[in-house]
């Protein structure tokens, strides 16, 4: 993918079709559609570019690393999204993410092509 050192087979769309769908793409932003269901392990995948993410529903979720450590668990975070709130994350190196939550996840990102670094 541009802009990275990722092997484009770890990107969302190639790596977890289930959970990611294209809604839209142009030469300056991906718009995908996340989707997560209570219990699911999304396989390993990559985020090349920064975002806003859009919440349409939220669960509790961990992130892993592509070695297995643990780089978020919202369950910790006393500001949870919530749906109808934007937040914004910078590009996301290899990780998997299991929805621990009893709900699913459902967030529309907005991909910046060519943005490095968040704003």
């Amino acid at each position: 993918m541009p802009g990275t050192d990722w092997p484009p087979e770890l990107d969302a769309l190639v790596a977890a079709p289930d959970q990611h769908k294209l809604l839209f793409e142009n030469d300056h932003v991906r718009v995908i559609d996340t989707i997560i269901p209570a219990g699911t392990t999304v396989p390993l995948h990559t985020h090349c570019w920064p975002a806003t993410y859009y919440v349409l529903a939220w669960s509790d979720i961990v992130r892993y690393g592509q070695n297995g450590e643990v780089q978020a668990d919202s369950r910790t975070n006393p500001n949870k999204p919530q749906p109808g709130q934007a937040i914004w994350a910078g590009a996301l190196d290899p990780h998997t993410v299991h929805n621990v939550g009893d709900q699913t996840l459902r967030i529309i990102s907005v991909e910046i092509k060519g943005a490095n670094q968040p704003i």
